[in-house]
């Protein structure tokens, strides 16, 4: 069990509480200058300000021609996104480059553990305190300034146990990210199987011995012999019906399909328009494509009425397909594929896909008790798979929590590891790969409005 001070003094800050008394405690302003240096993305490389800390541009992060509209970084700076749906994405940065003008860039006035100002003010009490500070700029999105955060109080004990704390901090993170990255790679194994299965199902069957023929699409390959291939124009048109302002908002996600935006606990990262007028209805059994996401399978057949955003194509079907047969299909990989090849770039992310185009993707059509026993193969092996990835997901939200905690309470000084002696071990830093959140201004994978 972890010990506690001996002694502890008022620390003159609320979210501090208090402090061992031996801590000194100062305001950011005294501790940081601001730097506002403007450069170019070609004289110092790109870097991305994500939940993992300042690292490298990340792939997800939206690339522009920022000329030197971009703020100088040095080794050693402390970095902060300053907008709240961003909240965490912060850190001391190892490397020299350059940010996107929405963050704070904080140089250090004294020397000090640079490392403990890393756990420090990427911990969650520091977090809370840093957006308590700042102001509303539009509909859910905060932002901070430097001239707003300056008074913070940030807790600074002697250089010889910031160096202690940053050992102990470096070994129990390193431990936890060992166990977290682990269970990632096993929730990404499970999903690559899981969509690998439901291709497989939808395009080629259930029966590995039925005869097959080539599809005419290079996408789909071969598929059984008896089944058909139909242009999708042949079984879906379009359909747009406003002025439903009375029904449920729903949207499309990539991982779940089409459901109401109720269902989805996490905040909207694009505010809602006030006027919910132009939005679309859906009805169950419609196909909803996100037009800019499609590409990347942010696609699927509605189970609820309701409306979605104006910018997404809504397709009505008729029965040809099994709706949850159809929901399968529509967002298996050989059908996203085909949405990929035939969108439009205008960007590293958003592809534009239209009707005209669409219309000509090919569907694998098997016959109707065919896709009624493919679906009932696939709801109980998907089901139990997607069961198998909750728990990893808990278990994994578990030990983040875990490693939250044990950072706050150490770098406010609620924990004493003066004492505790380091074995030898090999640092595990967390899997960049598993954090999406960048520093540039990516777009909303789920939801995109007018």
């Amino acid at each position: 069990m972890m010990q506690r001070y001996e002694e502890y003094s008022d620390a003159q800050a609320a979210w501090l509480e208090s402090l061992p008394s031996h801590w000194d405690c100062k305001k950011i302003g005294s501790l940081f200058t601001e730097r506002k240096t403007k450069v170019s993305d070609k004289d110092y490389p790109p870097l991305s300000v994500a939940r993992i800390g300042v690292v490298p541009q990340l792939d997800t992060a939206v690339k522009t021609d920022a000329g030197d509209n971009r703020k100088l970084v040095c080794s050693g700076d402390f970095v902060i996104n300053s907008r709240s749906d961003r909240k965490g994405s912060c850190g001391v940065s190892e490397l020299d480059g350059s940010v996107s003008l929405i963050n704070i860039v904080l140089t250090p006035r004294q020397q000090w553990n640079g490392r403990y100002v890393h756990y420090l003010m990427r911990s969650h009490p520091f977090s809370e305190e840093y957006y308590r500070n700042g102001r509303g700029i539009v509909a859910d999105l905060w932002t901070t300034r430097f001239s707003e955060m300056k008074s913070i109080l940030l807790p600074i004990p002697p250089r010889e146990e910031q160096d202690q704390i940053v050992r102990f901090l470096d070994w129990k993170v390193s431990r936890v990210n060992q166990l977290i990255n682990t269970k990632r790679k096993e929730i990404k194994a499970i999903d690559a199987m899981q969509k690998s299965l439901i291709s497989d199902a939808v395009i080629r069957g259930l029966n590995p011995d039925t005869e097959k023929k080539y599809s005419g699409c290079k996408f789909l390959g071969e598929i059984p012999a008896h089944w058909e291939t139909i242009p999708l124009v042949s079984i879906a048109k379009e359909k747009s019906i406003s002025d439903c302002t009375e029904l449920q908002l729903m949207s499309v996600y990539l991982d779940e399909g089409v459901i109401p935006f109720s269902q989805k606990e996490e905040k909207r990262t694009n505010a809602t328009s006030k006027d919910l007028s132009k939005y679309q209805r859906v009805d169950p059994g419609d196909f909803v494509l996100n037009n800019q996401q499609a590409w990347r399978g942010s696609v699927g057949v509605a189970f609820d009425t309701g409306i979605v955003s104006p910018a997404y194509i809504v397709l009505s079907m008729d029965e040809t397909l099994d709706r949850e047969y159809a929901n399968f299909l529509l967002r298996s990989r050989g059908m996203v594929d085909q949405y990929l090849i035939i969108s439009r770039g205008v960007g590293s992310i958003q592809r534009n896909i239209y009707w005209s185009s669409l219309k000509r993707v090919i569907v694998p059509i098997p016959p109707k008790d065919e896709q009624q026993q493919i679906v009932a193969y696939l709801k109980q092996t998907v089901r139990i798979m997607r069961d198998t990835i909750s728990c990893l997901i808990e278990e994994t939200e578990a030990l983040e929590e875990y490693k939250k905690r044990l950072v706050a309470d150490v770098v406010t000084g609620k924990i004493d590891v003066r004492d505790v002696e380091i074995p030898e071990y090999e640092f595990v830093d967390e899997d960049a790969g598993a954090d999406s959140d960048s520093d540039d201004d990516s777009d909303d994978t789920e939801e995109q409005e007018e």
